[in-house]
């Protein structure tokens, strides 16, 4: 529950100098009455009311049901004896403050019940006093309707606004990480296997270097030209990080089976509309890892992929003529299938591999992301 001394201004966007007429106004109502017996009992009442009121705010539990049960009996005790029914306003913004579900309805059936009989009887009996204020009580029995369900609908908003915002900060940081992890792995993956091999020319180079300097010198031309192909391959790789879309990788792929001699066929548009930028990065790099595969290791003379795009989820197949990949644990073979993946993973994707006639890598990725249910808070 929020605090008592601000939760007015906060919530109903009624100035504090309102809810003060609401304060005072029953003293009123009870000083019109000759008995000073019903003058004492209607100030018992008023101070109780307000102390139950604080009392709710401030327990948690089923004393919160227990507070707010004494202040319908004392509203419903106001509105026969003095015809003031003006303290069903302070309990229909404190019902619609509930968070329990079960709770705020059972409060709200109930206080909504009571009140209705109570303005009926008043105005069966014809109470002088309450039909006088008739077009106010009206007023108030709208509220009474209204004002819990718009409270309770405007707190459930905005705990859900807060969640949302708390799940986009979340996944703001896994894209943080993942594309951490993802450098790292195109990093590894583009200069691990040729610095490697600068070392082991260059250490072969200073023992020749006395033996024989014609070999010396031409294993050190092949650590330059072993460091400028690294060198292109990293500047490649972060014009690659600014995003990859899929109709651009499209056009790489048709290049790099080009000069593969591989023909190339393409089903489907490769211009995505539903997909968000993150999972089509993730879904280019996957092409491109899976089309390296096609012309370093299959064999293949023709390659195909097709695009096929739903409205939930985007599949993409990668089909090849070639020599399949062989054995049972193929995620062991390498050829970079267990990075494919771990990327798909991330955009909440999946990977198959079918073999025969060739491979087929079918890749399907959602296009919306699901939303985790929202939690009931008592």
């Amino acid at each position: 529950m929020q605090k008592w001394h601000h939760i007015f201004h906060k919530n109903t966007g009624l100035s504090p100098y309102v809810w003060v007429v609401f304060y005072i106004l029953p003293f009123y109502f009870i000083f019109r009455s000759s008995s000073p017996y019903q003058v004492a009992s209607g100030i018992v009442m008023i101070v109780v009311f307000f102390v139950c009121y604080v009392l709710s705010f401030v327990s948690k539990g089923w004393l919160v049901y227990f507070w707010t049960s004494v202040q319908i009996v004392v509203s419903i005790a106001m509105t026969l004896l003095f015809g003031y029914v003006y303290f069903s306003l302070f309990l229909a913004f404190f019902i619609g403050n509930i968070q329990n579900r079960a709770g705020f309805f059972t409060l709200y059936s109930i206080h909504l019940t009571t009140t209705i009989i109570a303005i009926n009887y008043e105005l069966i009996t014809r109470n002088p006093v309450f039909i006088n204020q008739l077009p106010f009580v009206l007023v108030s029995m709208i509220a009474v309707i209204l004002l819990p369900i718009s409270t309770y609908n405007k707190n459930n908003h905005d705990k859900l606004q807060v969640k949302l915002e708390d799940a986009n900060k979340r996944i703001s940081e896994l894209v943080k990480i993942e594309e951490r992890q993802r450098i790292a792995r195109d990093l590894h993956d583009t200069l691990g296997q040729k610095l490697s091999l600068i070392g082991l020319k260059s250490d072969l180079a200073s023992k020749l270097v006395h033996k024989n300097p014609a070999q010396a010198v031409t294993e050190m031309n092949d650590v330059r030209q072993t460091a400028r192909s690294a060198l292109k391959e990293v500047r490649e790789m972060v014009t690659q990080m600014r995003g990859i879309r899929l109709e651009d990788e499209i056009i790489r792929v048709k290049q790099l089976l080009a000069a593969a001699e591989i023909e190339f066929e393409l089903e489907g548009n490769p211009k995505l509309t539903n997909t968000s930028l993150i999972t089509e990065n993730v879904v280019s790099m996957c092409i491109k890892e899976a089309v390296t595969n096609v012309v370093r290791h299959s064999g293949a003379e023709t390659c195909r992929i097709l695009i096929e795009p739903s409205r939930t989820e985007l599949t993409i197949r990668i089909k090849d003529n070639g020599a399949g990949i062989p054995g049972n644990n193929i995620y062991a073979k390498g050829h970079g299938l267990q990075g494919m993946r771990e990327r798909l993973e991330f955009v909440n994707g999946s990977m198959d591999i079918q073999r025969d006639q060739g491979t087929t890598l079918v890749i399907k990725v959602p296009n919306v992301f699901q939303q985790p249910e929202p939690e009931v808070v008592i």
